[in-house]
């Protein structure tokens, strides 16, 4: 079955303001892109235009080493060609430390694995989400790095087509906070 998937077309004003915020914002970890933290903060952003309709509304410098939005939603983004094979990734350790009501996977859609950077214009598709005991429940592997090695560490994963559609998002996240 095809599923709608919710775009957002990511702005030059967007990815200047994630650029910007790099520095400020970087963790310090094993590297899975050249691109994971610009990939990290436009995903942010890209929820936050779908759901709070401007992404100004939202500080990427305010979410370091916390959940996203709202103390509650986390934000997976991968930066790669958009594929129904994808998955939603989330890291053994991070799954371990942190319990976020939801993890959302958005994919920053580009046109190849070796593109170096990522235009205005680009879309950023909201896959879908799950909840952090179904991302507990999923399987472990080593997914290996984009630079073709082993990655040193295993994920969660889901794939694309078992994550709830982001269609019922709102009213399922704006109903269990009421």
């Amino acid at each position: 079955m095809q599923v709608e998937h919710a775009t957002i077309a990511l702005s030059d004003e967007m990815i200047k303001y994630c650029k910007e915020a790099i520095p400020a914002v970087q963790v310090h970890r094993t590297k899975a892109s050249p691109y994971d933290t610009l990939g990290g903060l436009l995903g942010e952003l890209a929820f936050a235009q779908w759901y709070l309709g401007d992404w100004r509304k939202h500080d990427v410098y305010s979410t370091k080493g916390k959940e996203d939005f709202f103390g509650e939603i986390e934000i997976k983004t991968s930066v790669f060609p958009f594929s129904q094979r994808l998955n939603l990734l989330v890291r053994e350790d991070y799954a371990v430390k942190r319990k976020p009501k939801f993890y959302i996977q958005i994919i920053i859609d580009i046109d190849n694995r070796e593109q170096k950077n990522i235009p205005s214009g680009t879309r950023a598709i909201l896959a879908g989400y799950a909840s952090h005991e179904q991302v507990d429940k999923a399987p472990l592997k080593d997914f290996g790095s984009k630079f073709g090695s082993k990655s040193g560490y295993r994920c969660r994963y889901i794939p694309l087509t078992n994550l709830e559609p982001m269609t019922g998002f709102k009213a399922i996240y704006n109903s269990i906070n009421d």
